[in-house]
């Protein structure tokens, strides 16, 4: 289960013990899917104020039903309006995810996730391997919505919004399914491409949808 080890021993390395350093986490959803943006998040918890139930039911996004991850974003949002978390978030639309190539877009939305954040942070750690562009020192964590309670906050608000942004435009291109799967390569919006086409919020740049056309 994700715990702070990873915030704390990122204040180590600064040199600093001091726990008032703000260390965020960061993360992105929608590498994979054939259609919409790549939406990532930045998130900052106070470590001596997070709830302990929420802590434990903080986990990878991918781990949790879709009621539970809707539940803990409402948690998150709520510490927020307290000043007792912030969370930020970035996007990487189709247009650049077909000049920049994926992990480009990847990176670049996990870039602006962090420039919208009120504050420069003192540190971050970054789920996966690569590191974006940031204003201050990152670390990458590999499988960190897993292990940082920071990052799984961060996949936890990123994919629930780019979930619910799916659904939105589910209702200007119905018949692909994407509120259900949204926009990965499922059976459903294989069916819908064959009988409907490709449309402006589709990858080009993904083979699929590049022989589909």
């Amino acid at each position: 289960m994700p715990d702070f080890s990873f915030e704390q021993e990122l204040v180590r390395e600064l040199g600093n013990n001091n726990a008032k350093l703000r260390i965020i986490g960061v993360d992105e959803v929608g590498r994979g899917p054939w259609a919409g943006p790549v939406v990532a998040a930045a998130a900052w918890l106070d470590q001596e104020t997070l709830p302990q139930d929420l802590a434990n039911r903080l986990d990878d996004s991918k781990k949790l039903s879709k009621r539970a991850r809707e539940e803990i974003f409402d948690r998150i949002h709520e510490l927020a309006s307290s000043g007792k978390a912030i969370v930020a978030l970035g996007r990487a639309e189709v247009e650049e995810i077909d000049s920049l190539n994926i992990l480009g877009a990847s990176l670049l939305a996990m870039s602006r996730a962090v420039e919208q954040l009120p504050f420069v942070p003192h540190g971050a750690l970054v789920d996966g391997n690569k590191l974006p562009d940031l204003p201050c020192p990152a670390r990458s964590v590999i499988k960190g919505d897993g292990r940082s309670l920071s990052i799984a906050a961060a996949s936890i608000v990123a994919k629930v919004t780019r979930d619910r942004h799916m659904a939105e435009l589910a209702l200007n291109h119905p018949g692909y399914g994407w509120e259900r799967n949204q926009g990965y390569g499922t059976a459903e919006h294989r069916a819908g491409i064959a009988r409907l086409g490709i449309t402006a919020a589709h990858r080009r740049s993904f083979r699929p949808i590049r022989e589909a056309e």
